[in-house]
C-alpha cells in the first residue's frame, strides 16, 4: 500500500553544520529500513544547500525561493512523501540508532495511536518538558501564564501544562508532542488534515496535535533519546520567543475556544505586559549578575586513539578558557564504562563525542545519565572534524 516505511521530513534555515549532523543520524537510523528522507530549505543564506547535496545524494532537498514558515514547508515535503509513517524532525536534533526502528515496532502494534514523541535531552543532558503536554486549555494557559505552575509544579491541577507528574522514563498517553519530532501515522494525517499554515511558527504542533485526537486517535510519549540543540533556548524566556509563542496561542484559542478568545486575548496581552515590564527594568541587570564567570574549563574526549589528536587541537580553538584535556580511549575502554565513573565524570565541563568512535544511541545514554546544567556536551565529526556545540547557529 505504501512505497515507504517512514518518511523523514526535515525543515532547514541557516543551520547547515547542525542538520548535517542530524542527518548522519538518520542515516544511521535508517539502516535497513525501507525509509526516504526529505529536507526542505526555507532559502536559507548560509549555502546550506550547496555544502549538503553533494555529502547526502540519497536525500531529496526542496529548496524555497522565500521562507513560507515551518508548517507549510512541512506540508510540501508530507505531500510528495509516500512513507506508512512520517517523521517530523527539526535539524537540530541527533536521534539514536534504533528509534526509529523501536517507534516502528510500537506504532504497528497499536494501531489506534496517531502519533507518537519522544523524550527530548537538551545540550547538557538536561530533560526538556516540551517533550510531553497538555492541551492549552484556557484553565491551563492561565495556570502556565502567571506562574502557577510554576509555584505548584507537582500539582495536577495547576501543572498540567507540561505534566511534571508524569515519569520522563516511562511511556504515557498525552495531548500535545513536539514539533521537533512528531512520528505520525498517514491514515491518522489523512484524517485528521496537514499542519494549519496560518501558524507561521510555534503552535503548529499543538494544533495538529488536538486535531488527531479529534479523528479518533491518541497520542503517546515514549522514553526514547533524542538530543535536541534549540531545545534550552526556550529556557531563558527570551521577549521575542514568548511574544512569538503567545501570539499562537491565540490562534489555537480563536480557533477551538472561540468563547473564550477575547478573556485569553486579554490574559496574554497582561502576561506580555509584564514580561515586558520586567525585562525592561530587571532584564539586563540579570543578563550581567547571571553571566558566567572566566571559568577554566576542563574537557574529557571519548575517542579511538588515532583521533585524539586532532579533537585536542579542535577543542582547543573552539572552548573559551580551556586549560585541561583528558583522553577516554575507545581502543581500550568502553563508553559506557565512564558512565560508572560518575565521581570522576563530575570533574569535568565539558564532554566531547567522537562520532563514528561511538554510536550516538551511546551519546544519548551517556548524557541521559549525567545530565548536569553545569555539563556541555559536544560532537565531534571525523568526516569533516568539526566540533558541534550547545548554542551554535549552525
Amino acid at each position: 500500500m505504501y512505497d515507504k516505511k517512514v518518511s523523514i521530513v526535515i525543515v532547514n534555515y541557516n543551520v547547515c553544520f547542525l542538520l548535517e549532523q542530524c542527518l548522519l543520524s538518520v542515516q544511521a537510523a535508517t539502516n535497513g529500513i525501507d525509509a526516504e528522507i526529505i529536507v526542505v530549505d526555507n532559502h536559507s543564506t548560509d549555502h546550506s544547500m550547496d555544502y549538503l547535496q553533494p555529502k547526502f545524494p540519497e536525500v531529496r532537498f526542496i529548496e524555497n525561493p522565500d521562507n513560507p514558515g515551518f508548517a507549510k514547508a512541512n506540508n510540501q515535503a508530507i505531500k510528495e512523501s509516500r512513507g506508512e509513517y512520517i517523521l517530523i524532525l527539526n535539524p537540530d536534533t541527533v536521534i539514536g540508532e534504533e528509534s526509529i526502528r523501536t517507534l516502528c515496532f510500537f506504532m504497528d502494534e497499536q494501531e489506534r495511536v496517531g502519533a507518537v514523541g519522544v523524550k527530548m535531552l537538551d545540550g547538557h543532558g538536561l530533560f526538556l518538558p516540551e517533550s510531553k503536554r497538555s492541551f492549552p486549555t484556557p484553565w491551563v494557559s492561565f495556570c502556565k501564564l502567571f506562574g502557577l505552575s510554576r509555584l505548584f509544579p507537582n500539582s495536577r491541577q495547576f501543572s498540567r501544562y507540561y505534566l511534571p507528574y508524569l515519569n520522563p522514563d516511562k511511556q504515557h498517553k498525552v495531548d500535545v508532542l513536539a514539533g521537533a519530532f512528531m512520528f505520525i501515522r498517514r491514515p491518522a494525517l489523512d484524517k485528521a488534515g496537514l499542519f494549519d499554515e496560518s501558524f507561521f511558527m510555534y503552535g503548529e504542533d499543538i494544533d495538529l496535535s488536538y486535531r488527531l485526537t479529534l479523528a479518533g486517535y491518541v497520542n503517546y510519549y515514549l522514553p526514547e533519546r533524542i538530543l535536541h540543540y534549540k531545545g534550552e533556548s526556550t529556557k531563558h524566556k527570551d521577549f521575542k520567543y514568548i511574544k512569538a509563542f503567545y501570539n499562537a496561542m491565540l490562534i489555537f484559542y480563536k480557533k477551538y475556544y472561540p468563547r473564550s478568545s477575547g478573556f485569553m486575548r486579554l490574559t496574554v496581552r497582561s502576561a506580555l505586559g509584564i514580561k515586558a515590564l520586567w525585562t525592561s527594568c530587571f532584564g539586563r541587570k540579570n543578563a550581567t549578575t547571571t553571566r558566567p564567570k572566566n571559568k577554566k574549563r576542563r574537557l574529557l574526549i571519548l575517542c579511538d586513539e588515532q583521533n585524539f589528536g586532532k579533537i585536542k587541537q579542535t577543542s582547543a580553538g573552539h572552548i573559551p578558557q580551556l586549560e585541561f584535556i583528558n583522553h577516554w580511549n575507545l581502543n581500550e575502554e568502553r563508553a559506557m564504562d565512564a558512565i560508572n565513573r560518575r565521581n570522576q565524570m563530575k570533574g569535568f565541563t565539558d564532554i566531547a563525542f567522537s562520532y563514528p568512535d561511538m554510536r550516538f544511541e551511546q551519546m544519548l545514554l551517556f548524557m541521559d545519565t549525567l545530565p548536569n546544567e553545569s555539563t556541555i556536551f559536544h560532537i565531534y565529526n571525523v568526516s569533516n572534524q568539526r566540533l558541534i556545540s550547545p548554542g551554535e547557529k549552525s
